[in-house]
């Protein structure tokens, strides 16, 4: 195997990363991610920051502390970003659910995630790296501030989301003040937003179609939601209507711009059993499965009947069938000169 190269040793399998040079504009390349720390040691449970640096010139852009990494956490930091720096030409993420779709091939869906959605709308182009290493100036940042934003909080006597927010500023701006380096071009390629506050929350939130049945519903997140009846609604049957869920958990059902009246039936909104969490989410859904816990015991389920499935297999097991068989089986009997 080794002399017809189908096996490599460690050595020969060891990948390089070639060093990138930096960016040249500042804004030109904006490095995200999300780091998952006791940031507050024993004094609070484990917590997620997001981090935004610039490429071409090591600096903190933005620095947010969440509880873990989701697509309206990330747009509450997209959006004091925008406020503070405007719109830079693109971010350069990892490849988590947040930015990319797995399935590229999907027959269904839009293609791209709420968050690519969002940027596109903002004309921002979001990249995703192949590897940390291609990321690299994000992750140092991430092991730096694990070890120096750690201590100055636990000085500073800081522990909770809400103080360490209010404590970051200050901390970004002696950061900078020390660790940023100078761009090769001094252009900055930040763009005005130009767009109301109106207009960016349509943007920062959950949107999508939902199909109109006959009885003027639909279904959204295990909801069941009824359209009030009017002169809009009644000729909706058979269309598709646009959903819109914001932060604070308010939903909108619009058709053409135009709200729409509506009821919500909900359903059993706990953690499903056995539900697939992702490693960067788990903190977040244990605490939420504890305050569940803690609210209420847990529903009684029937135990599930243990039942063979019948598997159809084209074939007849009526009396007709059994007869004919063994008619056909005499005759081969028969043609062959032997005893049954």
């Amino acid at each position: 195997m080794i002399e017809d190269g189908l096996w490599l040793s460690r050595k020969q399998r060891k990948s390089f990363h070639q060093p990138r040079l930096r960016r040249e504009c500042y804004g030109e390349l904006i490095q995200i991610d999300g780091s998952d720390h006791r940031w507050f040691e024993d004094r609070a449970p484990s917590c997620t920051l997001l981090v935004f640096i610039d490429d071409a010139t090591s600096t903190l852009m933005q620095l947010r502390f969440v509880k873990s990494e989701s697509t309206f956490s990330y747009f509450e930091a997209l959006e004091l970003y925008l406020a503070a720096h405007g719109r830079p030409v693109a971010f350069y993420s990892d490849k988590h659910t947040v930015f990319r779709v797995a399935q590229q091939a999907a027959r269904t869906g839009h293609g791209m995630t709420q968050f690519g959605r969002a940027l596109n709308e903002l004309n921002i182009e979001i990249l995703c790296a192949n590897s940390s290493q291609a990321k690299g100036r994000v992750e140092r940042a991430n092991r730096t501030l694990q070890d120096r934003l750690v201590k100055e909080l636990r000085l500073a006597g800081v522990s909770d989301i809400d103080a360490a927010n209010a404590f970051l500023p200050a901390f970004m701006e002696r950061y900078n003040a020390r660790f940023s380096k100078v761009p090769r071009r001094a252009d900055n390629l930040h763009r005005a937003l130009n767009m109301g506050p109106d207009r960016l929350r349509d943007i920062f939130c959950l949107r999508d179609e939902r199909y109109v049945g006959k009885q003027l519903a639909l279904s959204y997140e295990r909801k069941r939601i009824i359209l009030q009846e009017s002169e809009i609604t009644r000729g909706l049957a058979g269309k598709y209507v646009g959903t819109y869920e914001f932060a604070d958990g308010r939903l909108d059902i619009r058709w053409k711009g135009i709200s729409l009246p509506y009821s919500a039936f909900d359903k059993d909104q706990r953690v499903s059993h056995a539900a697939i969490t992702e490693n960067k989410h788990l903190s977040a859904v244990l605490e939420h499965i504890k305050a569940e816990q803690a609210e209420a015991p847990p529903k009684k389920r029937r135990a599930g009947k243990q039942k063979t499935r019948y598997t159809p297999n084209g074939r007849r097991n009526d009396g007709w069938n059994s007869k004919r068989a063994k008619a056909a089986k005499a005759k081969r009997v028969a043609s062959l000169g032997c005893d049954t």
